[in-house]
C-alpha cells in the first residue's frame, strides 16, 4: 500500500516506512521533527522541471507527463519502492503546500499504473 502525505502532517503508526522525495529538505524542520525512515531525493522531480512547474495547477497534466519521462530514466528506485510497498505500507511524503498537485501524488499515480 502506498500512502501520501504531506511532511509536516503529525507522523502515525500507519504511516508504515516513511520515505522523503523531495530533492530538497523542507524548510524549518529538524530530521527528527521529520521522522524520514528513508530521503530519497533522487526520484523527485528535477530542479529545471520542479522550477517550471511552480505548483500551477494549469500545468499538471503536462508536469505528470514530464516527471514520468523522468521517473523512466529511475527504473532502480522505482523497482525499490514497489518492493518496499509489497512488504507494507509505504507513505510518500512531500514538502508543498498544494495538496492536490504534488510530485508525490504524481509519483503514486505512477507507482500504482
Amino acid at each position: 500500500m502506498i500512502r501520501v502525505k504531506r511532511v509536516y502532517q503529525e507522523p502515525e503508526s500507519q504511516d508504515g516506512l516513511r520515505i522523503l522525495v523531495e530533492r530538497l529538505w523542507p524548510r524549518g524542520l529538524t530530521k527528527e521533527q521529520a521522522r524520514a525512515d528513508l530521503w530519497l531525493k533522487e526520484v523527485a522531480p528535477s530542479p529545471q522541471l520542479r522550477t517550471w512547474f511552480g505548483h500551477d495547477p494549469y500545468k499538471w497534466a503536462e508536469f505528470c507527463r514530464r516527471y514520468r519521462a523522468e521517473l523512466e530514466e529511475r527504473l532502480d528506485l522505482l523497482a525499490f519502492l514497489r518492493q518496499k510497498s509489497r512488504e507494507g505500507t509505504v507513505t510518500l511524503i512531500y514538502a508543498a503546500r498544494d495538496e492536490e498537485h504534488n510530485s508525490a501524488l504524481a509519483l503514486k499515480a505512477f507507482l500504482e499504473g
